[in-house]
C-alpha cells in the first residue's frame, strides 16, 4: 500500500510509532560495549583539546610560549571572578568592572556560573518549576520535529568527545532539550542551527538549565534571537540590511569589491548572526565573543561582523570570488590571523565606532520578530482530519494562514514585482509527496526538512541555488535573500551534503524502523554517511519548457 492510499488513522499511527522509535533509541542510551577509545593508550587522549574537540594530528604535549601566558593570566582570573561570583549583587546589572573582565575573558572553569548568571536562569527556573520536565515529556509523544531533532542530534559536533557518542549522555540530553523546547515554544518550534546553541550551552551546564538558557536567549530584549528563527527569518534579514549599510559607510571600497564579485551579505552572515560565529571563527574566539553576546546581546553581532571585515579587508581585497567565499566560511575558523586579545580589543573599537555613527544596532525588533503566543501552554492534539488535510494540501498550514506559496507572494509584493518562474512552479503540488511527512501539528508554524523525504533530509550549503529555497522547510544553510541573481548562483555548482539512513533492501520501509546499530564516530575527516554531489544547473523559460541543455549531473 502506498502511502497516498493510507486512511486517516494509519497515517495518524504511523507517525505516532515513528517517534515513539525515536524516542526509545534515546532512552536506550549507548549499547553496552567497551570501545577501544576507553583504552588510556589509544590515540583519542592525543588529539583532543581540553575543549573536548578532536584533532586530526597529534598536540603538542607543551604549550607555546603565548599558550602559557593565556593560561596563567586565567588562573589569576579564576580567583577574582570566583569572589565576584560571591557578592554578585554588587556588580550586576553590568557594571563597567564586570563588563571589562567579561572582554578580557571568562576563565574556562566558572563560565557556567557566569553566563547563568548573566541570564538569570536560576530565578527562571525556579518561577517555572518542572515546566521544563513537563514540555520534555510532551515532547515525546507530540512534538512533530522528533525526526529533525533526531537527525541534526546525530550531526552536531561529533568531533567533540561529549557528542560523540550516538545516544551518549550528552546527545540524549540535546535531544530531549530541542525536542521540549519545539513544544515550549511554538512560534519556533525546531529549527536547524538551534542544535549547535544548545550543544554549545551543554557543554557548560545541565540540560534543564541548557533549556532556560535558550529560552532567555529567544526572548529576552538583549538578544532577542526568537526573530531569527521564526519562519522568515524577519530579524536575520533586517540584520543583514543594517550590515550592508555599515559596510557601505565605514567600509565604502570592501563593499564595492565584494558587490563586483556578486557576494552578497547572505552567502558569509548567515553563522554570524544566526549562531553568534559558531564554526566561522576559532573556538577560543567564539567562546570569547559569547561571553560578551550573553553579556551585551545584539551590539556584538552587528559590532563583530564590521570587525572581522575590517580587520581582513586588505586580504580581502586582493582576492577573487571563491577565494573569499573560503576565506570567510571556512579558512577563518582555522587560523584568525589574530590573537583572541586583539580581535576583542578590535571589537570594543568598533562598538564605540558604531555608536559614534548611529550604527551600533539596527534599531528596536519590530513585532513581528517578537513571539505573539504564550509559551508553554496544553494546546489541542492533532486529530486525523486535519493531518489527512495536511497530506491533501501538501503541508500547508490552514490554522496560521501561512504557506509557503503566501510567503513567496508576500516577498513579490514587498519587491514590486510579479511572481516570477519559479514562484510559479513551486505554486503546483508536488508530486510523490510523502503522505506521513506532511503531519504537521498545529502546535508549529514550521514544518521540518524530513518533509522532502522519507529516509533523508538535505543539508544545503551557502551557495543553494535560490530557484530551490523554498521547496522545503528554510535552513540555516540556505542562501534566504530570494532577491538574489538566478543567473549568479547558477554559475556555482551547488554542493548538497545528503544524509540517509540505512534501511535494508524489500519491500516498503515502514517508518517505525528497527533501532540501529551503535552509531559512534572514530576520528576521521571523512563521515562515511555523507554523500556529495555536484549539481550543475540550468534553467529551463517560463512557460515551463525547459532548454534543450537542461542537465543534472552527479558526483558520488
Amino acid at each position: 500500500m502506498s502511502n497516498g492510499n493510507l486512511s486517516e488513522e494509519e497515517i495518524l499511527e504511523r507517525a505516532a510509532e515513528e517517534r515513539a522509535a525515536i524516542v526509545a533509541r534515546y532512552d536506550r542510551g549507548r549499547d553496552n560495549v567497551v570501545d577501544p577509545w576507553e583504552d588510556p593508550k589509544f590515540e583519542l587522549y592525543h588529539v583532543t583539546d581540553k575543549y573536548g574537540f578532536i584533532h586530526n594530528y597529534r598536540l603538542p604535549e607543551k604549550y607555546t610560549v603565548h599558550e602559557a601566558k593565556v593560561r596563567d593570566q586565567e588562573n589569576i582570573r579564576i580567583n577574582k571572578w570566583i569572589k565576584m561570583l560571591g557578592s554578585w549583587d554588587k556588580y550586576y546589572p553590568t557594571t563597567e568592572k564586570l563588563r571589562r573582565r567579561v572582554y578580557k575573558g571568562v576563565p574556562n572553569a566558572v563560565r557556567a556560573a557566569v553566563w547563568l548568571r548573566l541570564l538569570d536562569v536560576a530565578r527562571i527556573r525556579a518561577e517555572q518549576e518542572g515546566k521544563y520536565w513537563e514540555m520534555r515529556e510532551r515532547a515525546r509523544k507530540w512534538s512533530p520535529d522528533i525526526r529533525q531533532i533526531d537527525l541534526d542530534v546525530n550531526r552536531t559536533y561529533r568531533n567533540n568527545v561529549m557528542f560523540r557518542e550516538r545516544y551518549g549522555v550528552k546527545q540524549q540530553a540535546l535531544f530531549h532539550v530541542l525536542a521540549a523546547y519545539s513544544v515550549y515554544n511554538t512560534e519556533v518550534g525546531y529549527c536547524q542551527g538551534m542544535s549547535q546553541i544548545a550543544a554549545l550551552l551543554l557543554m557548560y551546564m545541565n540540560e534543564e538549565d541548557a533549556f532556560w538558557a535558550i529560552s532567555v536567549l529567544m526572548t529576552d530584549e538583549r538578544h532577542a534571537m526568537h526573530g531569527f528563527f521564526i519562519q522568515g527569518f524577519p530579524k536575520l534579514r533586517r540584520f543583514q540590511e543594517h550590515h550592508d549599510r555599515v559596510l557601505s559607510k565605514l567600509l565604502p571600497k570592501l563593499k564595492k569589491h565584494l558587490d563586483r564579485f556578486e557576494i552578497h551579505t547572505s552567502l558569509y552572515t548567515l553563522k554570524w548572526f544566526f549562531q553568534c560565529f559558531l564554526d566561522r571563527v576559532p573556538f577560543t574566539l567564539t567562546l570569547r565573543l559569547w561571553d560578551a553576546y550573553v553579556l551585551d546581546g545584539e551590539p556584538v553581532l552587528t559590532a563583530m561582523s564590521y570587525t572581522l571585515l575590517r580587520l581582513h579587508r586588505k586580504t580581502l581585497l586582493k582576492m577573487g570570488m571563491e577565494e573569499m567565499i573560503d576565506f570567510l566560511q571556512a579558512r577563518l575558523e582555522q587560523d584568525f590571523g589574530y590573537h583572541d586579545d586583539a580581535a576583542m580589543e578590535a571589537l570594543q573599537a568598533s562598538m564605540e565606532e558604531l555608536r559614534k555613527h548611529n550604527l551600533a544596532i539596527p534599531g528596536r525588533a519590530p513585532p513581528n520578530e517578537l513571539p505573539q503566543r504564550p509559551f508553554g501552554l496544553e494546546l489541542p492534539l492533532p486529530s486525523p482530519r486535519g493531518i489527512k488535510k495536511k497530506a491533501v494540501t501538501n503541508g500547508s498550514n490552514e490554522s496560521h494562514g501561512e504557506s509557503v506559496r503566501s510567503l513567496d507572494n508576500a516577498e513579490q509584493a514587498e519587491n514590486g514585482g510579479p511572481p516570477s518562474c519559479e514562484n510559479l512552479r513551486r505554486a503546483s503540488p508536488r508530486d510523490n509527496e510523502d503522505a506521513t511527512s506532511s503531519v504537521v501539528d498545529p502546535l508549529s508554524s514550521r514544518t521540518s526538512l524530513a518533509e522532502t523525504s522519507q529516509t533523508s533530509a538535505a543539508d544545503l550549503s551557502s551557495f543553494s541555488s535560490p530557484s530551490a529555497t523554498l521547496r522545503r522547510t528554510p535552513s540555516l544553510y540556505d542562501n534566504v535573500d530570494y532577491r538574489e541573481s538566478l543567473e549568479a548562483a547558477s554559475r556555482s555548482p551547488d554542493a548538497v551534503r545528503i544524509y540517509v539512513p540505512y534501511h535494508g533492501s524489500g519491500g516498503e520501509t515502514p517508518l517505525a524502523s528497527s533501532p540501529i546499530p551503535n552509531g559512534d564516530m572514530t576520528p576521521t575527516n571523512q563521515d562515511p554517511n555523507k554523500l556529495t554531489i555536484h549539481v550543475d544547473l540550468h534553467y529551463g523559460s517560463c512557460d515551463g519548457q525547459e532548454d534543450d541543455d537542461d542537465a543534472l549531473r552527479t558526483e558520488l
